[in-house]
């Protein structure tokens, strides 16, 4: 398995459901200039999956206040995706959802990111892209393993405040918290106030 963190996010062109329920071919570099958190998912109609992607939903308005477009993907048909957001949540579906959610039946998308699991279904992977489209960070959990929006929300607020600001993020920091200036004194004034 390579590394996709530094490196230039695999493009792709697919169709997609919008949050306005359409029908629309989404390339992803087209979202150039603005931050992408993408993620993928094992399959429609399961169990963890719509939490995820409702907590996603919850969360929107933090990612689009950050310039940050969630776009979501599984080896299913745009068809499925729409049924599943035409599926109330208290029947197992999605309801409203206002991202995009991509449909890769072929698998070529989940296969480029590297988290196509015995050629069948995504891994639960989430890569973050800066407005450039380069892959800043990356995470991928097992099938039964749910994510992190909160962390996702973090890791968003980190690289924008490192690029505005030059300085690093030390574990657990939030939007507000102290950083660290990228040197040695810097690292030993932060740990001299926070060890």
């Amino acid at each position: 398995m390579s590394q996709l963190v530094t490196k230039e996010a695999p493009d792709f062109t697919a169709q997609a459901v919008m949050g306005n329920n359409s029908f629309q071919e989404l390339k992803l570099s087209s979202y150039r200039g603005k931050y992408v958190v993408l993620f993928f998912y094992p399959l429609d109609f399961t169990f963890v999956c719509p939490s995820e992607i409702i907590a996603f939903e919850k969360a929107y308005d933090q990612f689009t206040e950050r310039n940050c477009e969630v776009i979501g993907c599984s080896v299913d048909s745009h068809f499925t995706h729409l049924a599943w957001k035409n599926t109330p949540r208290d029947k197992g579906g999605l309801g409203e959802i206002r991202f995009p959610i991509v449909a890769d039946l072929n698998k070529n998308i989940a296969r480029s990111y590297e988290v196509l699991h015995n050629d069948s279904v995504a891994l639960r992977g989430l890569f973050l892209l800066d407005k450039e489209g380069v892959v800043r960070h990356a995470v991928i959990n097992d099938l039964p393993l749910g994510r992190s929006v909160d962390e996702a929300v973090r890791m968003v607020d980190a690289l924008q405040h490192f690029e505005k600001n030059g300085e690093v993020c030390p574990a657990n920091w939030k939007q507000g918290e102290e950083a660290m200036k990228p040197t040695a004194e810097g690292v030993a004034s932060y740990l001299g106030k926070h060890a």
